[in-house]
């Protein structure tokens, strides 16, 4: 019997260009934005104080940015990273053009931007990728830009397919 096991992908299998969706999405709750927000010690009342929020431009409060940032990387990690990746080297381009509030699902895609071979670290390799996370009518809430430094893949890990 043959064993499979779930991991991300390896330097080599990365597709520049293509766009992965992340399922399922993940609806955004109070509890959250508390938790998250307390956690990280940000006091920001538009996070934690409905009554002030009510007063401000959007009328409610908004999911704090950061939670919507590490949740769209988040949702990534089992499709594009769980076991190769080596470690984390940057984020930028990071926007909110638009706000997420509790209630709303938070959806998350991928595109490959760049992949090459890391010319200081063998056996390792930077891959660029554009998180776009959209809430439940398709309305861009998150982009982000993040580098990562992957594995590339075993000698020992071609898999041959029955066919």
């Amino acid at each position: 019997m043959t064993d499979i096991v779930q991991r991300g992908l390896y330097l080599e299998e990365f597709v520049v260009g293509a766009t992965y969706r992340h399922t399922p999405g993940r609806t955004a709750t109070e509890a959250d934005n508390v938790l998250f927000s307390s956690l990280t010690m940000n006091t920001q009342a538009l996070h934690l104080d409905a009554a002030f929020s009510a007063t401000q431009p959007f009328g409610q409060r908004l999911m704090n940015s950061m939670w919507t940032l590490a949740t769209m990387v988040g949702a990534s990690v089992a499709q594009l990273t769980q076991g190769t990746l080596v470690a984390q080297l940057g984020l930028s381009d990071i926007s909110f053009p638009h706000p997420l509030f509790a209630g709303d699902t938070l959806y998350t895609s991928t595109e490959i931007l760049a992949a090459r071979p890391s010319a200081s670290r063998p056996g390792q390799g930077v891959v660029t990728m554009r998180h776009t996370g959209r809430n439940q009518d398709d309305v861009v809430v998150a982009v982000a830009t993040r580098v990562a430094l992957m594995w590339r893949m075993p000698e020992d890990a071609a898999v041959e397919v029955d066919s």
